[in-house]
């Protein structure tokens, strides 16, 4: 078995009683004072996740917009500095590699955010197609933090960071956190308003402590992953390795938006018009729970007693005190409102397809 690595404030999170878990090749913490408490505080007032595991790739040249518009499904040339857009990087078949955020910083250098767990496979297939361009990864050179709820802005504004209120979502700056140069996105995972912080390891602590510090008196808890799968399963956000991977493919994963057929050539474009054109043969739907009952990753749906795909996520919503998931249904039995079953401990229990997100902020 390969040894697990460790994020760079490992320690830092045992003291502060993180109960850390196997996650993507690394110790991460699963949850610090409970998963549901971190949840509310994260729909109430705001958490703070270190999801350093995540990968940091710089592409930079002349060429980088040409050759990074290759390898992804969104339209990189609509992309202005400062600004952000979520992409997949697919196979020739349209199987998706990864789905990724990438930030224009400056005009001819890019950031892609790329999943822990493919974050080899992805810098692989970058250095075999960016030629012309410079390559980096630097993801262990980086720690990057998310604060996400609706008093993140204040809690940064606390520390100087003023100017915060201006930027836009899926936007990006520099911003200089306690004498730590950062780069700061509006953007992350939980369908709450937030900032993403990608700092260097050794002013990392020093910028964690004063977010925390910042955070005291408004409701700041630290969160795990156990919390952030249950927020982004609410708003229906994608997790790779349960609702996307290699068997996968954009259209029918319900992320057309992120998908430009019309622009330039990408790899993977030629399978992905020939499966919009036939339509998908399968869809990702959303469903609640009819039954008492919580559907997890790999359990079988069945439709008229004919078992015809499974879960790939499923949790309680503590926001909307429901049991909750997503799965994968032939187009033609995908509608909203049909009941199905789901086999949970050799029982059937009955649940409704129904409109995702779960849950969507009120803006």
């Amino acid at each position: 078995m390969t040894e697990l690595k460790k994020i760079p404030l490992d320690a830092l999170h045992r003291e502060q009683n993180a109960r850390m878990v196997p996650f993507a090749g690394y110790e991460m913490p699963v949850q610090y004072s409970g998963i549901k408490a971190e949840h509310a505080a994260v729909r109430e007032a705001a958490g703070l996740f270190d999801v350093s595991h995540m990968g940091e790739l710089f592409i930079e040249g002349p060429e980088a917009a040409q050759e990074l518009d290759r390898l992804i499904t969104n339209d990189l040339t609509t992309l202005t500095v400062g600004k952000a857009l979520y992409a997949c990087i697919t196979r020739e078949d349209g199987g998706i590699l990864d789905d990724i955020l990438v930030y224009r910083l400056e005009d001819e250098r890019y950031l892609v955010i790329c999943n822990a767990g493919n974050r080899e496979k992805v810098a692989a297939h970058f250095r075999e197609h960016i030629r012309a361009s410079s390559f980096e990864d630097a993801s262990d050179r980086y720690c990057l933090f998310a604060l996400q709820g609706p008093k993140a802005l204040s809690i940064l504004s606390s520390l100087g960071a003023a100017d915060l209120k201006d930027l836009a979502p899926f936007a990006i700056q520099p911003l200089t956190l306690r004498g730590a140069d950062t780069l700061t996105a509006r953007t992350g995972y939980t369908g709450e308003d937030g900032f993403e912080i990608l700092v260097e390891n050794e002013h990392a602590e020093s910028v964690w402590e004063a977010i925390v510090a910042g955070g005291e008196g408004e409701g700041l808890l630290l969160a795990g992953l156990g919390a952030r799968d249950t927020l982004r399963l609410e708003a229906a956000l994608r997790l790779y390795g349960n609702d996307l991977s290699e068997e996968t493919n954009p259209l029918e994963a319900g992320l057309g938006f992120a998908v430009k057929l019309n622009a330039g050539d990408f790899i993977g474009k030629d399978a992905l018009v020939a499966i919009k054109e036939a339509g998908p043969a399968r869809k990702l739907v959303g469903f609640e729970m009819i039954g008492r009952g919580i559907a997890r990753n790999g359990y079988p749906i069945l439709v008229d007693g004919n078992e015809c795909g499974i879960v790939t996520s499923g949790s309680p919503s503590p926001t909307l005190n429901k049991n909750i998931g997503l799965c994968y249904l032939p187009s033609e039995l995908a509608e909203i409102g049909r009941t199905i079953e789901i086999a949970i401990r050799n029982k059937k229990i009955d649940a409704k397809i129904v409109e995702t997100p779960f849950y969507k902020r009120a803006r």
